[in-house]
């Protein structure tokens, strides 16, 4: 290997780390904003709807969130976040009955479908 070769080899496991060690400081940061006891009148995300309310149930709900909400960790397609959702959405499709979907075929279960709909329209 080449010294350049071995340069950009470095390089890029490098930028792979750093990238991995922002997505962790991103998720941790978005959960901590996420289960904020302020975060009970409302977020940047969903709006302030509770803000002006003065009901006590409002004030009192659980802060739990879904994993949808976290808007920041979703927008990168190697955060754990994505792979969560990514697995949770496996989970769904097999617990509704999707006979050999496993990990890897279901962008080819999904392409078969959309071709299917092309076919049909």
């Amino acid at each position: 290997m080449s010294n350049a070769a071995a340069q950009l080899a470095a390089r890029s496991e490098q930028l792979e780390a750093d990238l991995l060690k922002t997505e962790k400081m991103v998720y941790s940061m978005e959960t901590e904003y996420l289960s904020a006891e302020y975060t009970q009148c409302g977020t940047v995300l969903k709006g302030f709807d509770g803000f002006l309310s003065s009901k006590d149930a409002l004030r009192k709900r659980a802060r739990a969130f879904k994993p949808e909400d976290r808007a920041f960790s979703l927008s990168s397609k190697t955060s754990a976040a994505t792979q969560e959702l990514a697995e949770f959405a496996l989970d769904q499709l097999e617990a509704m009955g999707a006979p050999g979907l496993g990990k890897g075929k279901t962008v080819q279960a999904m392409g078969t479908a959309q071709k299917g709909r092309r076919q049909a329209g």
